[in-house]
């Protein structure tokens, strides 16, 4: 399942307190990119189901988190671990590519 972030409190607990790697993808509705990473971004999350917690944040609507991250390209995926971005990927990813960007990171 993937979390829809909503607010920077909301992503800032999430990442604070997260026991587990948390990868967030980076997004907006009017990104073609986007919309074909999102399926492939759920399908893999239910791989991980456990392993990894999964997020999304839109840019238009929680622009303090991009504009903290440098967010400048979409889709962006990060993984934090440990409260601390440790990875990211910009550009669209298959399901392999994708999983294979977490297994390297988590």
């Amino acid at each position: 399942m993937v979390q829809v972030i909503k607010n920077e409190e909301e992503f800032n607990t999430l990442i604070a307190g997260a026991k587990l790697p948390v990868l967030v993808d980076f997004f907006a509705t009017w990104c073609g990119p986007c919309q074909m990473l999102s399926p492939v971004v759920d399908k893999v999350s239910k791989d991980y189901e456990g392993k990894v917690i999964f997020a999304k944040v839109n840019i238009d609507e929680v622009m303090s988190i991009a504009d903290k991250y440098s967010v400048y390209t979409i889709p962006d995926l990060f993984i934090f671990k440990n409260g601390e971005k440790i990875s990211d990927n910009v550009g669209y990813l298959n399901e392999d590519n994708l999983k294979s960007f977490i297994d390297k990171n988590i």
